[in-house]
């Protein structure tokens, strides 16, 4: 039988578009605790059950010494691990400094490390995020972007989920004329698991206004975060 090859298209491409607006998220997404007090929850017992129940699943004898408080030191890992679930970004961001000279450039927090898990295998995802703010008239503590990144973090999360969080939480309690977020991070659900490369980064980024409006501020805050390197 013989092989027919289609010709090319011809035809002019799509233009890009130049009105993009990134989605709005929902301010009652990520400016409170993502668990409320009297939120109904499993008991203790009941998740270390849980985690027994998956180590049998995996074949193990959960009787033996080695396992028998495992179950518990999960379930303590996880409060650790995940504590973000119960802290409130909005509270991190709330105090903020007028004393600023006129200062008006933007401020860059860059290789802010952390660690958080991906929510469709619950293993871990790691590296550094760099975050830039263009104030008005009041700054904001340089540790409180890091504890930001921190909470977020240890929730169950995408990449590009835990990117506009961090850039949308910003955006409504500092109200600044801009904020520029990037991340980049390796993904053990992709390293160790699955195709197993490990070495491969993943970077995500978001910008909103002066930063999503201006190429150039852009280019800056991307030159000044590979410059340090």
């Amino acid at each position: 039988m013989d092989a027919k090859i289609k010709p090319l298209r011809t035809g002019k491409l799509p233009e890009a578009r130049t009105d993009f607006q990134p989605a709005e998220l929902d301010p009652s997404e990520f400016l409170a605790a993502a668990v409320q007090p009297d939120q109904p929850r499993p008991s203790r017992a009941e998740a270390e059950a849980a985690v027994k129940t998956l180590l049998s699943y995996i074949g193990e004898n959960t009787d033996r010494e080695g396992l028998l408080d495992t179950p518990r030191r999960v379930v303590e890992a996880y409060d650790e691990l995940f504590q973000g679930y119960h802290q409130c970004p909005a509270e991190v961001l709330d105090r903020t400094f007028g004393e600023t000279a006129g200062y008006d450039d933007f401020v860059l927090v860059r290789d802010i490390s952390f660690t958080s898990h991906c929510e469709h295998h619950v293993m871990p995802f790691y590296g550094k995020a760099h975050i830039a703010y263009t104030p008005v008239e009041r700054v904001v503590g340089l540790s409180k972007l890091a504890r930001l990144v921190e909470i977020f973090a240890r929730r169950l999360q995408t990449q590009e989920h835990l990117t506009a969080q961090i850039a949308a939480a910003i955006d409504e309690v500092l109200k600044p004329r801009g904020v520029a977020v990037m991340i980049e991070a390796e993904h053990t659900c992709m390293s160790v698991r699955g195709i197993g490369k490990q070495g491969a980064s993943t970077f995500t980024s978001r910008y909103t206004g002066m930063f999503r409006d201006n190429p150039a501020e852009q280019a800056r805050f991307m030159s000044m975060i590979r410059n340090h390197r």
